[in-house]
């Protein structure tokens, strides 16, 4: 009888043993899992964003009037080109607020400086009645360009920001952030 007993423990402490193993190589798994999606969740950003950086002023122009649409703008026109007064997309938020963007496509590896800032500030409001004047740049914004927003109460949409908006996060996300405190202004290195 005390065999038997030693037996069924036996076979018990090897089953659990079996069973732990298991569990540790299907978290190892889930670990491996997650680790792989975030990469390629991280690529399809890149390459997406890469496919912004191929873009010409008119197309990224067109790219930004398109987000806006899609999340539910009204009356969304591009009138970018010479002469624009720092309008490239003029439109209409769900709430009917009027927006005016400034679309900056320049290099990963460059940013956007407080001077772009001032001048587009200059212009949103007094030449085109923006109740909402959004910066988009397919790069970051300098330190001071930030402080600079925020204080005007511009919204900044960086290169990161553009990502998510990409992806589906809508444009009245981003114009509540505190701007001066957000991100980063770091520059992307150019083969990032």
């Amino acid at each position: 009888m005390v065999v038997v007993w030693v037996v069924v423990a036996l076979a018990a402490v090897a089953g659990a043993v079996v069973v732990a193993g298991l569990v540790r190589a299907g978290r190892r798994e889930a670990a491996a899992e997650r680790i792989r999606l975030a990469e390629q969740a991280r690529l399809q950003g890149v390459q997406s964003l890469d496919a912004v950086w191929r873009m010409n002023d008119q197309e990224f122009e067109e790219y930004v009037a398109m987000l806006c649409r899609r999340d539910g703008c009204t009356n969304v026109r591009r009138v970018g080109g010479a002469g624009d007064l720092g309008a490239d997309v003029i439109g209409y938020l769900p709430d009917g607020r009027k927006l005016v963007i400034q679309c900056k496509r320049y290099a990963r590896h460059r940013s956007v400086g407080s001077r772009d800032i001032q001048t587009f500030n200059g212009t949103a409001r007094a030449e085109h009645e923006a109740d909402v004047p959004v910066f988009v740049a397919s790069c970051k914004y300098t330190q001071p360009a930030r402080r600079f927003a925020a204080k005007q109460q511009l919204t900044l949409v960086d290169v990161d920001l553009l990502g998510f908006w990409n992806s589906g996060t809508p444009l009245t996300s981003f114009l509540s952030l505190d701007i001066n405190r957000s991100g980063t202004n770091r520059k992307l290195h150019p083969e990032l």
